[in-house]
């Protein structure tokens, strides 16, 4: 009988060392090049550059607006300030934000990619999931609205994925 409890706490042991093992092994950090950790860092700006743009719902629109300010905002100064709390510099039109980072379809939309309308592009927006974007014209300021349904589906034109 004592064989038979000491066979299987060995059993136990060996599987618990094993188990050790393998969490360890799984848990030494991989080199910041590997493409988990680009994961990693790219959902991590995708939530900064989402949440500040979130940050100013209601913001008044102003078309021009200046980007040292957030009293008010055109649609590309709030990408532009958005992009800046991840540390990423946007150049200041709809425009010229329309060929930085690469290309996404509209059906590989993640949150924190730039979507386009009108053509030539006037108007920027960020998708921020759900089918939702986030942008700025006219009353109410900063706010949500659906990407696949009227205008917005109408006129959407591109996207493209800074992050």
């Amino acid at each position: 009988m004592n064989y038979i409890i000491g066979k299987s706490f060995t059993k136990k042991l060996a599987a618990a060392a094993i188990a050790l093992s393998i969490a360890i092994a799984g848990s030494v950090a991989l080199p910041a090049t590997s493409a988990a950790a680009a994961e990693v860092s790219t959902s991590s700006k995708a939530s900064t550059v989402v949440s500040a743009a979130r940050s100013q719902m209601g913001t008044p629109y102003k078309f021009g607006a200046s980007t040292s300010t957030t009293r008010y905002f055109d649609c590309s100064s709030l990408m532009k300030y958005a992009y800046k709390k991840a540390g990423i510099n946007l150049p200041r039109t709809s425009k010229a934000q329309s060929k930085v980072g690469k290309y996404v379809s509209k059906s590989n939309l993640k949150a924190g990619d730039l979507v386009f309308f009108y053509s030539p592009i006037s108007h920027v927006g960020m998708y921020i999931g759900g089918g939702k974007i986030i942008h700025t014209y006219g009353k109410p300021g900063v706010t949500i609205d659906t990407i696949n349904s009227g205008w917005w589906s109408n006129n959407y034109t591109t996207a493209r994925r800074v992050l």
